[in-house]
């Protein structure tokens, strides 16, 4: 089990890909697993026959236990030869302390006299064999026999040093001017281990353009992470009210007369409720309501999805929810910051990374968009709906959840009106959505039926003030009630 994420200690096998006998592939996915932050796939860095399953389905494992081991060997005998192979493994074990004419290829295997103790049965070579030679059936036996150990010594060593040379090439340092010690021949392929391989992949980063600073010349996980010069937060999991990205997860059936029914909690839901916890017995928190009019954004929203610039695109009220916040966020900077505890300094950030709640039937996860500040109402409607197809197909990444720096949690899809959401840990602000319903309300002078919503932000007292917060919260507000100042503010 390999360390999937900074700070992991375990993760549970979700479902396994590969079964004992299959043919597996450098780079193959052989099993998902759980981790206290997402569900990851794990390549397998060799290829080979699956030999057996260390553990089943719904295991959690410790980091650095074995959970799968992989013959590197070749390809598996036929079973006849497989069935001579082994009475000949047998045979010239029997005979190891006796002198042996050559010397074997391999342990166990070789051409040394056989003793007659046991007879190999013939393959369907071994006819042909018999019949050269004189002496009888005897003489026919060893004679197969020692064709089979010959043949099969042959195709071992060959095999064993294709092995040799590919672990020399994946897991040896290379020396001097980058040679793998087998072959002599430049090595082609970076050295890094599978969960950094794939953290490169998520990031669209090519290790062979990475510098390492591992041990041996292996690319760390923080060699990745300098590569896009990208910050990691340490807590990419937000105790924050959820946003369906995908429908939760039907309820079990439960037996007549089971008053009680008593669920482990493990993986993301147990990362969540530590990290929620943390967040509401460390941060004080403060949150304040705003009721508003979005009948203007519903209807900008109708015609967006008319827009010939936004075909193909999701356009929904969440995307122009998101633009006003991070209006709001140009104009409000202080609410884009983090406190550092250790160091007793508030942390601007310059970048807006939007997190997202999505509630999926593994529980909460927060994605975030990477540089939302610097995208056009495309390109945030395409990462929005990037972000929200990849949570309902339950393959978000860690790294797709780290560094957010402000979020957004939707509770109006349940149909709730408003709450108080609590701070995604190492943030400073969330903001909860409502349910947008048909009101009645005062519009110029008459009472008119509206849309309208109610906004809820929290923040870190800490870090932001009452008047910062009530800023960044009316001027929201103001976006969604009238949408035009998106042009006037931007």
């Amino acid at each position: 089990m390999p360390d999937v994420g900074e700070g992991l200690t375990e993760a549970e096998i979700l479902k396994w890909y590969v079964q004992p006998g299959d043919t597996v592939t450098d780079g193959q996915v052989v099993c998902e697993v759980e981790t206290a932050k997402a569900a990851v796939e794990l390549p397998i860095p060799f290829d080979g026959l699956v030999h057996e399953l260390r553990f089943p389905e719904g295991t959690t494992v410790d980091v650095g236990e074995v959970i799968i081991s992989v013959n590197t060997g070749g390809a598996a005998p036929a079973p006849a030869e497989a069935e001579a192979e082994a009475e000949a493994e047998a045979e010239a074990e029997a005979e190891a302390e006796e002198p042996k004419k050559r010397q074997p290829v391999l342990v166990g295997y070789g051409v040394a006299e056989t003793s007659g103790k046991r007879r190999p049965r013939k393959a369907a070579p071994a006819k042909s064999v018999g019949t050269a030679g004189s002496g009888g059936p005897a003489a026919t036996a060893r004679a197969a026999a020692e064709a089979i150990r010959d043949t099969s010594a042959a195709v071992q060593e060959a095999a064993v040093q294709e092995a040799v040379v590919r672990e020399a090439a994946t897991r040896e340092p290379s020396a001097g001017a980058g040679l793998n010690g087998r072959t002599g021949t430049p090595s082609a392929r970076p050295l890094a281990k599978p969960p950094v391989r794939k953290l490169a992949k998520d990031l669209g980063v090519d290790l062979a353009s990475v510098t390492p600073t591992g041990p041996d010349g292996i690319i760390t996980r923080e060699d990745i992470h300098a590569a896009v010069a990208e910050p990691a937060a340490t807590e990419p999991v937000s105790p924050a009210p959820e946003a369906p990205a995908t429908p939760a997860a039907a309820a079990p059936p439960v037996a007549a007369g089971v008053r009680e029914t008593r669920v482990p909690v493990k993986g993301v839901r147990k990362a969540t409720a530590a990290a929620m916890v943390g967040s509401a017995f460390t941060a004080p928190h403060v949150t304040e309501f705003v009721t508003v009019d979005v009948t203007r954004t519903m209807k900008l929203v109708e015609e967006l999805r008319t827009d010939p610039d936004l075909a193909g695109l999701r356009v929904n009220p969440l995307l122009l929810i998101a633009r006003a916040l991070l209006v709001a966020i140009r104009r409000n900077p202080g609410i884009n910051a983090s406190w550092d505890e250790a160091n007793q300094e508030i942390v601007q950030k310059h970048y807006v990374n939007l997190g997202i709640a999505a509630a999926t039937p593994r529980g909460l996860i927060v994605p975030n968009i990477k540089d939302a500040h610097e995208l056009t109402l495309p390109g945030l409607a395409r990462a929005l709906g990037e972000l929200v197809g990849t949570a309902r197909e339950g393959k978000t990444t860690p790294a797709a959840m780290q560094g957010g720096t402000v979020t957004i949690t939707n509770v109006g899809v349940f149909g709730i009106d408003t709450g108080t959401p609590i701070l995604n840990p190492g943030e400073a602000g969330i903001l909860a959505v409502g349910a947008i319903r048909l009101q009645p309300w005062v519009h110029k002078g008459k009472v008119k039926p509206r849309q309208v919503t109610t906004l809820a932000l929290s923040f870190d007292h800490r870090l932001v003030d009452g008047e910062l917060g009530s800023r960044v919260l009316a001027d929201v507000a103001a976006v969604l009630e009238n949408p035009r100042k998106l042009i006037t503010w931007s």
